[in-house]
This record gives structure tokens, sequence and C-alpha cells, in this order.
């Protein structure tokens, strides 16, 4: 029994060893982190802060220290519900913004504020209700960019403590009341009436202008064509006419060429003097019967005294 009772009492033992080591592995595999990329831990030991821990392989004292919070280091969008604002006209709108932020502080994001979110809520309702006071329906509904920049620089520097930068702020929705909202859109109906007016009567504009400049194209191009017809019926009408004042000029020297020629070929062959005489009366014969009333008798035929008996014969013929 003794034996026994040992072997039992050195098992149990044994499993007391295994099982106080099983406890204190868990514990240390329970304490080991491993921060992941764009998260950042905020430990705190025995009750106050003590580090943030970055990326990486990190091992936090059991019982002593803790992790406080983990914050994400990415940009965060969050979308607030519609806030009523007056405008300096009076006039009450519901208007919605988004802010666009990161954390860039951990340990300021977890004891700078109590609630990050709900503070940056009421400061954005805040800072909107007072700059949108400062400005009237028209140029609220046209100046998006400016009170987008205004809100954020104010949410920007309020933020700084609190471990936040905010990088953007957007006016998602800005509705007037139901009245303002119908009077605008009539207003913008009877624009966009207007501007059609305005593009219709342009183009019919445009279409006459074009029409005109057509017309008067072809007027234009009728007239030159017209122009060219002339200029080219009165070019043939002086080459026709050059033509002709060259033949009938070549005519004539020609014709004085042959006369040349034949007075050349005469007086080569020396005529007598009774050829001449002969050659004189056939030329007076051709006079003769020609419709001259008077006819000039030449003064060498005259005084051919040879000649006379041939005449007379010649007149009685």
């Amino acid at each position: 029994m003794s034996l026994i009772t040992l072997g039992l009492e050195i098992s149990g033992g044994i499993f007391a060893i295994l099982a106080v080591l099983a406890v204190l592995i868990l514990l240390v595999v329970s304490n080991i982190k491993i921060v992941p990329q764009s998260k950042a831990y905020v430990i705190e030991r025995l009750g106050a802060y003590h580090t943030t821990w970055e990326t990486g392989f990190h091992v936090k004292i059991p019982f002593i220290e803790k992790v406080a919070k983990i914050v994400s280091l990415k940009e965060q969008v969050v979308d607030f519900p519609p806030q009523p604002v007056i405008t300096k006209d009076n006039v009450t709108m519901q208007i919605d913004t988004v802010v666009f932020f990161q954390i860039t502080d951990p340990k300021l994001y977890c004891y700078g504020v109590e609630s990050p979110i709900s503070a940056i809520e009421n400061l954005s309702a805040t800072t909107l209700r007072n700059i949108i006071g400062e400005l009237e329906l028209d140029h609220t509904l046209t100046s998006r960019d400016t009170i987008n920049a205004k809100i954020r620089g104010i949410l920007d520097e309020a933020t700084d403590p609190w471990g936040i930068k905010v990088n953007r702020v957007e006016l998602k929705n800005i509705l007037p009341p139901r009245e303002i909202q119908d009077a605008m859109e009539k207003q913008m109906k009877a624009e966009r009436e207007r501007r059609e007016s305005i593009l219709r009567a342009e183009g019919e504009k445009a279409s006459q202008v074009l029409i005109a400049e057509g017309r008067k194209e072809a007027l234009i191009l009728s007239a030159e064509a017209d122009k060219q017809a002339a200029i080219l019926h009165a070019e043939a009408v002086k080459e026709s006419k050059i033509r002709e004042a060259e033949g009938e000029a070549d005519a004539i020297l020609a014709i004085q060429k042959a006369q040349a020629e034949g007075i050349r070929m005469i007086n080569e062959a020396a005529p007598s003097k009774g050829y001449l005489s002969l050659k004189g009366m056939e030329a007076f014969e051709k006079a003769a019967n020609g419709q001259a009333t008077k006819i000039i008798v030449p003064s060498d035929l005259q005084s051919l005294a040879g000649v006379t008996g041939s005449v007379k014969e010649f007149l009685k013929d």
C-alpha cells in the first residue's frame, strides 16, 4: 500500500507540475502581442499610461500591463446627421456634414477627450451654425468650398489636443424649406427655358447666316463664272481678229511678193515698147468696161501716136 500511495503521490506531483507548466505557457502565449500594420496599442501599467506599441512583436507583463485601447491609424470617415442651421436672412436649413479625420497621436486620442467622435460632431455642428449664420441663403448655396475650408480649419485646430488630424470636411446636403425649394425649382425651370430659347434663337440665327452665306457664295461664284466666260469670249474674239489680221497681212504680203516677183521677171525679160503699150491698152480696156463715168487717160498713152488707130478701133468695138 505504501508503494502504491507513493506512486500515486509521484504521479500527482508530475501532473501538478505539468499543469503549472501548461498554465505558464498559456499565460506567456496570451501575453504575446503582434501589432498589425496601421494599428497602435496603448499600454497601461498598473492603471497608468506606459507606452504605445507600434507595428511588430511585443510581450506584455501579465497582471501588471494591459492593452488599454487599440487605435486605427487609417483615415476614417464619419457621416453626421443633418443639423438645423439658420442663415443671415432667417432661413432655416438642414445640413449634414461628412468629416474625414486621422488619428496622429494614440495617447492623446485615448486620454484627451472622453468620446472623440461625439466631440467632433458637436464641434462640427456649432462651427457650422456660426459660419452659416453669417451668410445669406444664396451665398450659402453657392459657397460650399468656402464653408468646407472654414469648418476644416476650425475643426483641425480644435482637435489637435485630442491627437486627431481633420483632413477634409464636406457638406453633403443642403436642404432649405419646402417652399423655398419649390421657388428655386421654378426659378431653375425658368432659367432653363430662357437658355433654351436663347440657344434656339442663336441656332436659327446661325442657320439664316449660313443660308445667306451660301447664297452670297453662290452669287459670287456665278459672277465669277460670268466674268471668266466674258474674259474667255473676249480673248477668243481678240485671238480671232489677230489671226484674221495676220491672215490678211500674210495675203497682202504674198500679193506684194508676187507683184514684186512679176516686176522682177518682167525687168529681167526686158520687154519691148510695143509689149508695154499692149499691156497699157489691156488695162485701159478693163477700166473702160467699169462703171466709172469718167476715165482719166494716162499721159504716156496720149503720147503714143502710133497706137491711136488701135484705140479708135477699140472704141468702135
